[in-house]
């Protein structure tokens, strides 16, 4: 533990991944909505990655390989537990990297949760669902059958197969199989980064924007889709799941409408106030056969669960991402 807790809080909420993209914008949200005794989790030993968290309010920030031993130690405390710490990098092609760090890790946090009585919500991930070939529906019934297309993918679907065969589970547990999430505090993640923040850079350093080509006949180029969401409605759902606890089970957490590149694209340049400059390449190769054309999310399931806020437009999230955050040296 790198901070030793000073008082006795009876009801904290912890976050691993709180250092990370989605996990420092959940802490952000949750002090907005007045919690402040939140736990942060992660390697903080990132120095570039110390702007997420710093001016956060929280009591303490754990170390997430001394975490497990940290719930034991501290389990009649935690009001609840955000599991979105996870190694993201669908280029990492190393079974054993994401065996240790999504699976492992994460099935020892269930059985903590399991074993305590505690509540948590994890992040799983619309990489599960591969190419579409059984839809983007977040049914238990489909999941063994699903057909990722890279260890990340494969890493976050045994996790969900193995979350629903239990005997045994949290009294209440949510899997979140986010869809194309984009928004502040990214900038750490490289080659993982949204297209929003991808293409910005790219148009502020070359005026222009390069889009893969289209390689299907009843595809135009650009017209690619994708379920594009707002990492801020993310932290809404997170917040409502956690506060009403409806049934059990996976969510699917886009928007519901799929968006193509060519309108992501369209959109930045607007908010830049440039005049669109885009241009086709060749997907390349290595990859043609694993691209994935179209992805949606149905919502049916949280909307079920009550869940009735809009989502963010594309063009207005792109809008306030570009211009109240890519644009300021303090996000760059």
């Amino acid at each position: 533990m790198l901070n030793i807790l000073k008082y006795i809080y009876l009801a904290m909420i912890v976050i691993t991944g709180a250092a990370g993209f989605i996990g420092s914008n959940v802490v952000t949200g949750l002090n907005k909505a007045r919690y402040k005794d939140l736990v942060l989790v992660d390697d903080f030993s990132r120095p570039e990655r110390e702007r997420n968290y710093t001016g956060k309010e929280y009591v303490a920030m754990v170390d997430r390989r001394e975490f497990p031993q940290w719930v034991q130690n501290n389990h009649r405390y935690i009001q609840m537990i955000l599991h979105l710490g996870a190694r993201t990098d669908t280029t990492e092609f190393s079974w054993d990297v994401f065996k240790e760090l999504n699976v492992d890790y994460s099935k020892e946090v269930f059985n903590l949760c399991i074993e305590y009585g505690l509540p948590v919500i994890y992040a799983s991930s619309a990489a599960t669902y591969g190419l579409g070939e059984h839809g983007y529906e977040d049914s238990h019934e489909i999941v063994s059958r699903l057909e990722p297309l890279n260890p990340y993918g494969r890493s976050k679907n045994e996790f969900d197969q193995w979350a629903l065969s239990q005997e045994h589970a949290p009294f209440f547990w949510a899997g979140l199989k986010f869809f194309n999430v984009y928004g502040p505090n990214e900038y750490h993640k490289g080659r993982m980064a949204s297209v929003v923040y991808h293409a910005y850079n790219q148009i502020k350093e070359t005026g222009s924007m390069k889009l893969f080509r289209s390689h299907r006949p009843d595809v135009k180029d650009g017209e690619q889709s994708r379920d594009f969401i707002n990492v801020n409605d993310v932290v809404n759902v997170i917040i409502y799941l956690m506060e009403n606890r409806p049934a059990s089970g996976l969510y699917n957490l886009g928007t519901g409408k799929a968006s193509s590149f060519l309108d992501l694209v369209t959109f930045t340049f607007q908010a830049m106030g440039l005049e669109p400059d885009i241009s086709y390449i060749d997907t390349p190769e290595d990859i043609r056969d694993k691209y994935q054309y179209f992805t949606e999310a149905n919502m049916a399931k949280l909307r079920g669960a009550g869940y009735d806020a809009d989502f963010t437009s594309l063009k207005e999230g792109v809008k306030d991402y570009v211009s109240n955050y890519l644009t300021s040296t303090a996000f760059n």
